[in-house]
């Protein structure tokens, strides 16, 4: 079966089975004082239902139709409202499922929206500012290893326990919690244990062989194909989604795995094809051999061994040897 491809009639097709789900949800609520409860709150059905029934459910089914201009009242009615729900969610404890699916719905209107208005996602906007490929400075080993040790404490201090944090906060205060058995804050803290040593295993050979660090920001200059890259192409990015599985297994948050699971669709989808990119434009035929012969996701049995790294010898450009 073909995979789906993302240009404006998926962006069509995703407001179609929005709008449905509207009209699920929607006869849900008037037919079910738990649906309404859960997602509502003490919100009036009646007055809510007279600006969402025309706004997100209508205007849904008239941009898969083909209302082009419609898109962007759409998008932003729904973020309108993700953003109000959560809002409410967060000073009253209610209706918490419901901000939950309207913050998915905001994004996934962001989303299918520009399909529609572009025909694409434009997903070099990620990369920008501070996030823009560029090749690392020429200097020593050593300071390409505390710029990595600098990167490695502030992203795990941001993205296993600020956000988590975060996260498991609002999973308690809008009634989303759900318990999990005790054997898997163990089983999360092996993984932590595990992801973790990948994680280091993986920043210590980007920076010593690499003469960079694993940020685009800051992208290694040679084709690393040592340690763990000799297994799996994407090491730091595999091990720091089982990081964020781990947290949220010890800290017993299913918000927080998804959490983590949605961060890898999101390098899997938008920022791998960009990196992936970069490295067959400055690498050549040494990356592209490299790719053919060690998986993305699925590690090897055994290393790959290849006849030596390659230095950068083609325009200027960047991105990140994984």
């Amino acid at each position: 079966m073909p995979a789906l491809r993302l240009d404006a009639r998926a962006g069509r097709l995703y407001f179609a089975m929005q709008s449905l789900a509207g009209i699920g949800w929607w006869i849900g609520v008037f037919l079910s004082d738990s649906i309404r409860t859960l997602t509502l709150g003490e919100l009036s059905p009646t007055v809510v239902a007279w600006f969402d029934i025309p706004l997100f459910v209508i205007g849904s089914a008239l941009v898969a139709c083909g209302v082009r201009r419609l898109v962007w009242v759409v998008a932003s009615w729904t973020v309108l409202v993700s953003g109000g729900m959560a809002l409410y969610a967060t000073f009253t404890g209610l209706a918490g499922w419901g901000a939950l699916l309207m913050i998915a719905a905001a994004v996934g209107s962001v989303a299918a929206g520009l399909l529609v208005w572009l025909g694409r996602l434009p997903t070099e906007w990620i990369l920008f500012g501070p996030f823009a490929i560029r090749l690392a400075p020429v200097t020593s080993t050593s300071a390409h290893v505390a710029r990595t040790t600098g990167q490695v404490i502030a992203f795990w201090g941001l993205f296993l326990a600020v956000f988590p944090v975060i996260i498991a906060f609002v999973e308690h205060r809008w009634n989303l919690h759900l318990p999990l058995p005790d054997p898997t804050r163990w089983a999360g803290a092996a993984l932590l244990l595990a992801a973790s040593m990948l994680g280091i295993w993986s920043a210590a050979a980007m920076s010593t062989r690499g003469e960079g660090t694993p940020l685009p920001s800051a992208t290694a200059r040679r084709l690393v194909i040592a340690g763990p890259y000799r297994f799996v192409r994407n090491p730091m990015a595999l091990a720091g989604i089982a990081q964020g599985v781990a947290v949220g297994l010890i800290i017993g948050s299913w918000l927080v795995v998804v959490y983590a699971l949605c961060g890898s669709l999101v390098w899997n989808w938008i920022v791998r094809p960009l990196e992936e990119a970069d490295l067959g434009r400055r690498f050549g035929s040494a990356y592209l051999e490299y790719a053919r012969a060690v998986r993305c996701w699925l590690p090897r049995l055994t290393p790959f061994l290849p006849d030596g790294e390659h230095p950068v010898t083609q325009r200027r450009s960047s991105g990140t040897a994984s």
